[in-house]
């Protein structure tokens, strides 16, 4: 693609159309990426976001039983990550 056909070299009328479609590769690939991760990885991701929540709960619980529900909580996640 040459910017007007004669040097191949792509001239400043084509750069927004490159940067345009660079853009989309990229939003491409990073949609084929969470389709794979999603396959690969999905389950364990809802595992650990379902300990986020619960240690989110556990903390504006606050006090002894928040404490200990925390506890219990960080020690479920530390395993989902040794995983």
């Amino acid at each position: 693609m040459g910017n007007d056909g004669d040097d191949g070299e792509c001239g400043p009328r084509h750069g927004m159309f490159v940067w345009t479609a660079y853009r989309a590769w990229n939003e491409l690939l990073q949609e084929k990426l969470k389709k794979k991760f999603e396959a690969q990885e999905g389950p364990w991701m809802d595992k650990l976001a379902g300990e986020l929540v619960q240690l989110v709960d556990a903390r504006w619980e606050g006090g002894r039983k928040g404490d200990q529900l925390e506890h219990e909580v960080l020690q479920r996640i530390d395993k989902l990550l040794q995983e």
